[in-house]
C-alpha cells in the first residue's frame, strides 16, 4: 500500500504537538479581554474541568451556545460530550479565531463536537463542521493510513461516527484502495498476492498463517481491525467486485489471528480493557460472525481455501461449545471436501487418551456426523491428471485410518466399535487394509474381549480385499478369530498359487513362444510386459542380486537383520509357500511319467509300417499344428529323461530351502541352483 510519508504508525496515536492546546488557549483568552476590555463571564463544565470563556466568540460560531447563554451563564456539558475537554479546547481555539490544528487524531472529535456544539454554516461560514468535513474528504480519506487512525478513533466516539457516517466514508475508502491494490499492474511481489497454497496438504499452522499474513502491510493492518469494522469492509470488498479468491483468504487470515491462535487468547484474557468480559463469549460472537462472511457450499472455495482451515475451525467450535446453523454448515462444508482431508487434520479431544473416553466425546460425535452427511451425499469423481478417482473410496480409507486412533481407547466396547466400522459403507472400501489394522489395535487394546464379541469386531473383514503383505500379517495375529486367520490363510494360499502360475505361464511363452501357439491370461501378459520391458543388463542384474524373480521375495526378507520379528513372519509365510510348490512339482513329476509311459506305448504301435505314415497316393502327409487358442505344454515338448532330471532336480531345490534357517548365504545358493536349473 502506497504510503503517504508520514512516519507514525497508522494505529498508534501521537500526543499534541507542543505547545499545548490548554496553553494556547489561555492565551487567546487573555488577549480577547485585553482586546476587547472585557472579562470572561462565562463557565463552561467539561469533564470536570472549567473553562472561563467570553459570550461573543461562542455565540458566533455555535449554535448551542446560543440557546444555554440565554438561560445561563453557568453552563455544565453532559459526560457524553464527544471528545471530552481536550477536543473542546481545540474547538474554543477555532471560536477564537486561531489556527486550527486539524490531523487524523483529532479531527474525528473536532467533527463531533462541531455537531454537538452546532457550529454549522447556519451560524457562521467556514464552521467547524465544513472545515473537519473537508479535512476529511480530501485529505484523510485519499490514505490508507490516515483513514485507519480515524477508523480505530470512531470506536471510542459511537453512535456519533455513525451517524455522521465517518465509519461507513472510511470503510468504503479502505475497501476501494484495497482493491486499487490488488488489480496494481506495477505491483512487484516474489510470490502470489493472498495465496494459502502453501498451508494445502498439512495440518493448520497458525505460525505460518501469520507469517502470510505479514508478507503485505496493508493485509497486516485490514485484519488489526475491529471484527464489526472488518466485517463491513468484507461486505464492501464483495460489493466493488473483489474476486473471491482475494477474499477468502482475508477472513481465513482474519480467524487465524483472532480466533484460532492461542496466544491472542491469551493477551486477551490479560488486557485490562477486557476485565470483566467472558473471553470466551467474545471468540464465539467472532467465531460465528466469520462463519457468516465464508462462502460456505461454494466449490470454488475448496481450492482457495485448505481443508485443515475447516477443521480447525470445526475444533474451537466444538471447544467453546458453539451451536446453531452456521455450525450445521460448517459440517456441511467439511463433509463435501472431505476427500480432499488428511487424517491427520480430524479432531480428537484435546487430551487425547488422557480424557475421559474418545468414544463418548463430542469431537468423535461430530466426526460420524460428518461422514454420515458425506455418505449421504451423492456418489462423487473427480479428475486427478486423466485419471478417474471415486472420493467414496478414499473417504473410506480415511475412516478406516481414524478408526486406528480410536481403537486406542480402552474404555471403547465392541458394540460401539462396530456401530463406528458401520459409519461408512462397506460397498465403499476397495481395501480392507486400513480396516485390519484398526481392528487389529482394538484386539491389542482390548485383550480380555469375549470370543463372540472378538468374533463379531472382525466379522467386516473381507480377506480377498487384504493386500499380501497384510494378509501374512493377519495370519500371523494371533489375536485375530480362528475362522479369520484360516480364511487369511486359504487367501494367502490362492495368492502364491496365482503368483506362480503367472509366472510360469509367463516364463513358458518367453522360452517356447515360436512351437506353442498359447494364448496367455491378461494377468500373465502384464507379468510378461513387466519381464520383457528390462533389458537384458538390467534382468541379469536383478536375478543376481535377488536370487531370480521367483525368490526374489525370499532373499530380500533375509536382509532385514536389524528386524527379526519381520524377518521371521516371512520366513514362516515363505517356507509354507515352499511347501505348497513342493506338492505341486511332485504332482506334475507323477503326471509327467504318466504320460511318458503312454508316449512309450505309442511308439512301439508307431513302428509297424501304417497308412498314418503315408497318405493315400504315398505322399507324405503333413504334421499338424496346433490350432489357435490351444495351449501346449512346454515340458511335453522335452524329452522324458530331461523332465525327469529338471523336475527332480527343482524338488530337491525347494526341500533345501525349507529346511533352512536364516542365512543369507544358504539361500542365495538354492537360488542359484534354481536358476542354474532354469538355464539348462
Amino acid at each position: 500500500m502506497k504510503q503517504t510519508g508520514r512516519i507514525q504508525s497508522p494505529l498508534t496515536p501521537t500526543p499534541f504537538t507542543s505547545p499545548n492546546p490548554s496553553i494556547l488557549l489561555r492565551r487567546r483568552i487573555l488577549s480577547w479581554s485585553k482586546e476587547n476590555n472585557k472579562p470572561a463571564s462565562v463557565h463552561v463544565h467539561v469533564d470536570g474541568n472549567i473553562f472561563h470563556l467570553h459570550e461573543a466568540p461562542l455565540v458566533s460560531k455555535s449554535g448551542f451556545f446560543r440557546k444555554a447563554l440565554s438561560e445561563s451563564f453557568e453552563i455544565e456539558l453532559p459526560d457524553s460530550f464527544p471528545g471530552g475537554s481536550e477536543a473542546f479546547e481545540i474547538a474554543m481555539l477555532f471560536s477564537y479565531d486561531s489556527p486550527l490544528p486539524l490531523d487524523p487524531f483529532n479531527v474525528l472529535a473536532l467533527r463531533c463536537v462541531a455537531s454537538f456544539l452546532e457550529m454549522t454554516e447556519e451560524y457562521s461560514s467556514g464552521n467547524l463542521c465544513e472545515q473537519a468535513d473537508l479535512y476529511l474528504n480530501q485529505v484523510v480519506l485519499q490514505s490508507w493510513d490516515d483513514t485507519l487512525i480515524v477508523l480505530q478513533k470512531c470506536q471510542i466516539l459511537l453512535p456519533w461516527a455513525e451517524e455522521l457516517l465517518v465509519v461507513s466514508r472510511c470503510i468504503e475508502s479502505l475497501a476501494f484502495m484495497a482493491c486499487m491494490e490488488i488489480l496494481d499492474p506495477e505491483r512487484e511481489r516474489e510470490g502470489p498476492l493472498l495465496s494459502l497454497e502453501v498451508m494445502v496438504g498439512r495440518v493448520w499452522n497458525c505460525e505460518k498463517a501469520k507469517e502470510i499474513a505479514g508478507q503485505d502491510l496493508w493485509v497486516k493492518e485490514l485484519i488489526a481491525l475491529p471484527f464489526e469494522f472488518f466485517n463491513r469492509i468484507i461486505r464492501s470488498l464483495r460489493n466493488q467486485g473483489m474476486e473471491e479468491k482475494y477474499v477468502s483468504p482475508l477472513i481465513v487470515l482474519y480467524a487465524n489471528k483472532w480466533v484460532l491462535s492461542t496466544k491472542t487468547h491469551k493477551y486477551l484474557e490479560n488486557t485490562d480493557e477486557n476485565n470483566g468480559i467472558d473471553v470466551s463469549k467474545k471468540v464465539s460472537a467472532i467465531l460465528q460472525g466469520l462463519l457468516e462472511l465464508l462462502p460456505l457450499g461454494d466449490n470454488k472455495t475448496g481450492k482457495v481455501i485448505p481443508v485443515s482451515f475447516y477443521f480447525a475451525m470445526l475444533s474451537r467450535s466444538v471447544s467453546l461449545g458453539l451451536d446453531g446453523e452456521s455450525r450445521i454448515r460448517l459440517e456441511e462444508e467439511v463433509a463435501s471436501l472431505l476427500h480432499f482431508a488428511r487424517v491427520e487434520d480430524f479432531l480428537l479431544p484435546a487430551n487425547g487418551l488422557d480424557s475421559e473416553s474418545i468414544a463418548s466425546s463430542a469431537e468423535l460425535k461430530v466426526m460420524e456426523r460428518i461422514f454420515s452427511l458425506h455418505v449421504s451425499f451423492k456418489p462423487e469423481t473427480f479428475y486427478s491428471g486423466s485419471s478417474l478417482i471415486n472420493t467414496d473410496s478414499m473417504v473410506a480409507e480415511l475412516w478406516d485410518r481414524y478408526l486406528s486412533y480410536i481403537a486406542m481407547d480402552p474404555k471403547l466396547d465392541a458394540n460401539r466399535f462396530i456401530k463406528l466400522i458401520e459409519t461408512v459403507p462397506m460397498a465403499d472400501r476397495e481395501t480392507h487394509d486400513h480396516l485390519y489394522k484398526a481392528m487389529s489395535v482394538f484386539l491389542q487394546e482390548h485383550p480380555h474381549i469375549s470370543s463372540e464379541d472378538k468374533a463379531s469386531v472382525c466379522k467386516y473383514l473381507n480377506c480377498p480385499k487384504l493386500s499380501q503383505p497384510i494378509c501374512i500379517e493377519a495370519v500371523q495375529n494371533e489375536l485375530m478369530p480362528l475362522r479369520l486367520i484360516v480364511q487369511a490363510l486359504s487367501v494367502q494360499q490362492l495368492h502364491t498359487h496365482q503368483a506362480f502360475k503367472d509366472f510360469s505361464e509367463s516364463f513358458r511363452y518367453t522360452q517356447f513362444a515360436d512351437f506353442s501357439g498359447s494364448l496367455l491370461s491378461s494377468r500373465s501378459q502384464a507379468l510378461l510386459s513387466q519381464y520383457m520391458g528390462k533389458n537384458q543388463y538390467q534382468q541379469t542384474t536383478e536375478e543376481e542380486d535377488t536370487g531370480g524373480t521367483l525368490l526374489g521375495s525370499l532373499t530380500k526378507s533375509r536382509d532385514l537383520t536389524e528386524r527379526p520379528e519381520l524377518a521371521k513372519a516371512e520366513y514362516e509365510s515363505t517356507s509354507f509357500r515352499i511347501q505348497v510348490l513342493e506338492e505341486e512339482l511332485v504332482t506334475l513329476k507323477k503326471s509327467l511319467k504318466q504320460k511318458n509311459l503312454l508316449k512309450g506305448s505309442n511308439h512301439i504301435a508307431s513302428r509297424t509300417p501304417s497308412s498314418r505314415q503315408f497318405g493315400v497316393n504315398g505322399k507324405t502327409a503333413l504334421k499338424r499344428r496346433s490350432p489357435p487358442g490351444q495351449v501346449n505344454s512346454c515340458i511335453g515338448s522335452i524329452g522324458w529323461g530331461s523332465q525327469k532330471k529338471h523336475v527332480n532336480r527343482l524338488v530337491k531345490a525347494f526341500r533345501k530351502l525349507r529346511m533352512l534357517g536364516k542365512g543369507k548365504t544358504k539361500i542365495s545358493q538354492v537360488s542359484s541352483e534354481i536358476k542354474s536349473t532354469s538355464v539348462a
